[in-house]
């Protein structure tokens, strides 16, 4: 018949020669982290994973969508384990929310039956908002538990607190009746190292044991942290976001966001703050309160069995940690829905940002800091800018994105190198290197030895009657008759010029050492490195400013706003914009970054200044390149992660994309009641593909459903040990009636309730702009591509990121013209006056040789037509 003649032409054929199935979890990490290969993960065969249940999307030739609902027949039992995923896959949307209609609408047809069905009833509407409650809770708590120990681990290597040990250096000295104002945090209660061992508080020798205890006292915690991470939780490094937007992208994981990895980190991001590295804790609290809130997810049955409903908690989850890293419960709602989510309804916009009002309010009641604040560097000004000031802002947005682009570029390849050679295989030894670097360089400098945090509090803070600090040491004017708080611009003294130097070497400590310590196999936070950096670059930019105002107070620029003694310029506005544009830089945020900076602020009237800032940044960083860094530790990782911020401008169609390609094996299917139980089991052991179509012959080829490899494999064995008369020449039946068969047959296998009935397909003409848009927006694993309803072939997630990156790897000229499509396929004759072969008005026999190529035709790829 003219379909099998097309069968044995080629185009049931498929291109996974180089699968193989990964045998153990350590294929799949470097080091202690995590590497997805495609080329060895089993969500990269035939199919990404399951395909939708319940609902039927077809893609016809005009590009629209015909959905119609399809129930299909139940089994008297459920199959245990049937429509659930493997580690390392990625779950279908469509089937998870129809599973989660028809959950809904079982309970909603019962709940008038009784009281008890009512009380199921509100018990599961309720469900939502107890499990946002239970993780702001937690998320809250475990931050300022993270928070004090991190404190008080950090002032461990200068000192310690004989009157009470669980003191940290701040907390020592408050009850002392013996500190001065100029040296508040020296108190008899404070010993430091050297006083405790060599009895010396100052001079070369009370230096030098001071300098050997705080290397000894990094190392040890890095040390440390880096053992737990290896020993017991692997998924505990790194700063987790990449890995959590893959996840809530539909990507499973398991054991990434467990019990063990919640532990771990938790302890582990203290020791490594401690240590004293270039990197935060909030890029890792957005982990630790995503755990909670997955581990919260499984007490509730409506999140437990559905992975879409899981991942409506893990989006509201990552709002409460940003909210209690940050304070800003506001821009944590933003930032979970601008930065991390795939899927953001609007009940997860409510529940998330509940989920952050109660993480901030369980850290304001513990209070971590003692200042009544959620952050330690807030800050508040009250001296107005000026229209002149935005140029300089706008210098900083533009060292933000020029920080932003090499920071990337140079971590990326660094990241690479490690994965390539022969360092990366010891993690330990790669931490112990960076800490003990870091620890050396940064003890001389006053602005390195100190916390980050404390450090970006120092620079954001502005210059009043009570500071003691050197950035503040100005030349005061001595006929000043009263201390206000709004002192006038001074001239700098020594202590400012000294300071300046001692930050200019501190930018370039912490560019270098923040490039090499993020992504080292301890949890590690970009956030505060950033923010440290855009800090230090925007205070230095300030008191730049400022001390220009007052020397020529009378240029144009600031004749007309700056009088001489009046307060003019304020540098910690300068360090504030300065540390947001260098976090958009690196992450490229907007929306959510301004709100989080402007609540760590509290002042409306800095909107402007921050947003020209960060939208500056952004553009001199895309004008490198449109990544940002956990976008591109995605990529160079491997996961399977379709960016809905990317736009996909080529003009290749689903045949240039599908597989089978020329010279591949036979596309592996299945026939709806030819097959006995014997056949199937070869074909799922001689092949490593997650799935097979399901035809209604060899002869017709026409598709009738999908069945999945894993339940293809669970349905089988189920029936071997409940049904009896189930053998292995038993005829397996994915029909509706099972065909008469010959009386000595044995019993048949009826495996209809496994088999979708409708996969979502496309025909061969629709353009990739369209699938690519909707694999991101409905979330599929694969479709099937057709024609007149014969199976051609299939896309899947993997071929489609594949696709994308081999069209990066092309420079397209300019758009083709709208006959583009009609010039794709040769004319219907050859060039020796014959027609073609065709068939169903397909083109069978393309010759590359008379294959017409002219400027206006753009072929990226070869044999990528019919």
């Amino acid at each position: 018949m003219e379909s099998e003649q097309l069968f044995h032409r080629g185009y049931y054929r498929n291109s996974y020669n180089s699968i193989t199935s990964a045998s153990s979890d350590e294929e799949l990490l470097d080091g202690a982290g995590v590497i997805m290969d495609f080329q060895t993960s089993e969500d990269d065969n035939l199919l990404d994973g399951d395909t939708a249940v319940g609902t039927h999307y077809t893609m016809t030739n005009g590009g629209s969508i015909n959905s119609s609902t399809h129930l299909l027949d139940l089994l008297d039992e459920p199959i245990p384990g049937v429509g659930t995923y493997d580690d390392f896959h990625t779950i279908d949307w469509v089937r998870e929310k129809c599973k989660d209609r028809e959950r809904h609408r079982r309970i909603n047809s019962k709940k008038k039956e009784s009281a008890w069905e009512m009380t199921k009833s509100l018990y599961d509407a309720w469900s939502g908002w107890l499990v946002v409650t239970l993780t702001g809770l937690a998320s809250g708590a475990l931050a300022g538990l993270i928070d004090i120990a991190a404190d008080w681990m950090t002032d461990l290597k200068e000192g310690i607190c004989l009157s009470a040990l669980w003191y940290n250096h701040e907390q020592c000295c408050w009850g002392s009746n013996e500190t001065t104002f100029e040296e508040r945090d020296k108190c008899p209660q404070w010993k430091t190292w050297a006083e405790l061992i060599i009895g010396q508080a100052e001079g070369p020798g009370s230096y030098i044991m001071n300098y050997i205890m705080y290397i000894f006292w990094a190392l040890s915690f890095a040390f440390l942290a880096v053992s737990l991470v290896k020993v017991f939780a692997p998924y505990a490094c790194g700063s987790g976001i990449p890995e959590i937007k893959t996840i809530l992208s539909g990507f499973i994981i398991r054991g990434y966001l467990g019990k063990w990895t919640l532990m771990i980190k938790t302890i582990t991001l203290v020791l490594a703050v401690a240590s004293g590295l270039s990197l935060g804790k909030e890029g890792p609290l957005v982990h630790v309160a995503c755990c909670c809130g997955n581990i919260f997810s499984y007490l509730f049955p409506k999140y437990s069995t559905n992975e879409a409903k899981k991942r409506e908690v893990l989006s509201a989850a990552s709002a409460a940690g940003v909210s209690v890293a940050f304070g800003a419960p506001i821009g944590g709602v933003l930032f979970s829905l601008e930065e991390v989510s795939y899927y953001f309804p609007l009940k997860t916009l409510w529940r998330s940002f509940f989920a952050a009002l109660v993480a901030a309010f369980v850290l304001r009641s513990i209070n971590p800091f003692g200042n009544s604040r959620l952050v330690l560097f807030y800050v508040e000004y009250h001296t107005p800018w000026y229209l002149f000031e935005l140029f300089p802002f706008i210098l900083l947005g533009v060292f933000g994105g020029l920080w932003g682009a090499f920071f990337i570029r140079a971590n990326i390849a660094w990241c690479r190198r490690r994965k390539s050679t022969k360092f990366g295989k010891y993690p330990v030894l790669e931490v112990i290197i960076v800490a003990a670097i870091t620890a050396v360089i940064a003890f001389p400098n006053p602005y390195t030895r100190l916390n980050t945090s404390e450090l970006i509090k120092e620079l954001f803070t502005d210059c009043g009657p009570l500071e003691s600090s050197s950035l503040c040491d100005y030349r005061n004017d001595m006929n000043a008759s009263k201390i206000v708080d709004d002192i006038p611009d001074r001239p700098a003294g020594i202590g400012v010029y000294s300071a300046i130097w001692q930050l200019c070497l501190a930018l370039i400590f912490k560019i270098i050492m923040t490039v090499f310590t993020f992504g080292i196999k301890v949890p590690s936070g970009l956030f505060i490195p950033s923010m440290a950096i855009g800090a230090i670059a925007g205070r230095i930019v300030g008191i730049a400013v400022e001390q220009l105002a007052y020397y020529h107070h009378d240029w144009f620029i600031f004749k007309e706003w700056c009088e001489v003694g009046a307060d003019c310029i304020t540098p910690g506005l300068y360090a504030m914009v300065g540390a947001a544009a260098c976090l958009g830089g690196v992450t490229r945020m907007t929306v959510s970054l301004v709100v989080i900076v402007f609540e760590l602020t509290g002042g409306l009237e800095y909107i402007v200044p921050l947003m020209a800032a960060v939208m500056t940044s952004k553009w001199v960083g895309d004008a490198f390149g449109r990544e940002g860094i956990y976008e591109a530790h995605i990529r160079l990782n491997g996961y399977p992660f379709l960016d809905a911020k990317e736009e996909f401008t080529h003009t290749t169609l689903a045949a240039d994309v599908m597989r089978p390609r020329r010279n591949d094996p036979p596309l592996a299917v299945l026939t709806q009641d030819n097959m006995t139980v014997d056949d199937i089991e070869n074909m799922i052991n001689e092949t490593s593909y997650n799935g097979f179509p399901v035809i209604m012959s060899k002869e017709s080829q026409r598709l009738v459903g999908f069945a999945l490899r894993r339940d293809l494999t669970i349905a089988i064995e189920s029936a071997r040990k409940k049904q009896e008369g189930i053998v292995g020449s038993s005829r397996v039946c994915f029909a509706q009636h099972t065909p008469s068969l010959p009386a000595e047959s044995p019993r048949p296998l009826k495996l209809r309730s496994i088999l979708d009935m409708s996969p979502f397909t496309v025909t061969d003409h629709t353009p990739m702009e369209i699938v690519v848009d909707i694999f991101r927006k409905l979330g599929l694993r694969q479709c099937l591509v057709t024609h007149n309803g014969i199976v051609l072939g299939i896309i899947t997630k993997k071929n489609i990121l594949e696709h994308l990156e081999q069209l990066k790897q092309h420079v397209e000229p300019l758009a083709p013209p709208w006959h583009y499509n009609k010039k794709r396929y040769p004319p219907a004759y050859g060039s020796d006056g014959k027609p073609r072969p065709r068939f169903n008005n397909v083109q069978l026999n393309l010759i590359d040789e008379e294959r017409e190529e002219t400027e206006e035709e753009v072929y990226l790829l070869n044999s990528t037509t019919l």
